[in-house]
């Protein structure tokens, strides 16, 4: 992973956080590409050419609809992405896909900064969550009215000089030693009643690391500790 640096462009409030313009059409518009990205790839894994609707459930097979009814042409694979009006959606920003059943993890993953617009960062991470997490088996189409939806569009990623600053429900963090680096999304200790010192101790151990390692983060030289912010919506 390279050196997490700012080249999102998005606006931050006049407090420092983060604030990301999505109106509730362009929220909407992404959680149904996860939906549909998560269809079209079990369709196309049992052999069907037709892509799924952006509404739910799977649609006629024959239907060639992706979110908002844009047409979507090619082979599976990016390329096929339906693109959004122009607007927030096309900007360069880091995301994380998150699925959960019956109120447990099913799948996340994510990239921290943008590479490419966020409507594609988006669909790819839909399609890594469900298929690739190496944490779980791939969904299944028996699953997919059972999955539980996240999205986490990422701020600017930044050096942490005063752990004491980490603030619940507002902040992720990045820990990284070396090869071995994790990160928490901001939503994780509030979902799990975590205090900021518990938060930090389970950042590093999500990378491996002594659950102290955050507080050398300043002065080692060895271990890095980042933060972020994100705008974060779903199905509730």
């Amino acid at each position: 992973m390279s050196a997490p640096h700012d080249s999102t462009g998005a606006a931050s409030a006049g407090d420092g956080a983060f604030r990301l313009e999505l109106s509730a059409d362009e929220r909407a518009w992404l959680l149904d590409l996860v939906r549909w990205v998560v269809l079209r790839q079990l369709a196309d894994d049992a052999g069907e050419h037709g892509m799924p609707g952006a509404s739910g459930g799977p649609s006629d097979p024959s239907d060639p609809s992706g979110p908002a009814g844009l047409d979507a042409m090619g082979e599976p694979g990016e390329t096929d992405v339906p693109a959004p009006p122009p607007g927030v959606l096309h900007r360069s920003l880091g995301a994380f896909v998150t699925f959960k059943k019956d109120g447990h993890l099913r799948g996340c993953i994510g990239s921290m900064v943008g590479d490419g617009p966020l409507y594609r960062t988006v669909a790819r991470m839909a399609r890594a969550a469900a298929f690739e997490d190496p944490r779980f088996p791939p969904v299944t189409a028996a699953e997919v009215p059972a999955l539980e939806l996240d999205i986490s569009v990422l701020g600017p990623i930044t050096r942490c000089a005063d752990p004491a600053a980490v603030r619940i429900g507002r902040h992720g963090l990045l820990v990284r030693q070396g090869f071995r680096s994790g990160v928490l999304l901001p939503q994780v200790p509030v979902e799990w009643g975590w205090d900021r010192e518990t938060f930090l101790a389970q950042t590093c151990r999500k990378a491996g690391l002594p659950p102290d390692a955050w507080r050398g983060a300043w002065r080692d030289g060895h271990t890095e500790l980042y933060w972020f912010e994100a705008e974060v919506f779903g199905d509730a």
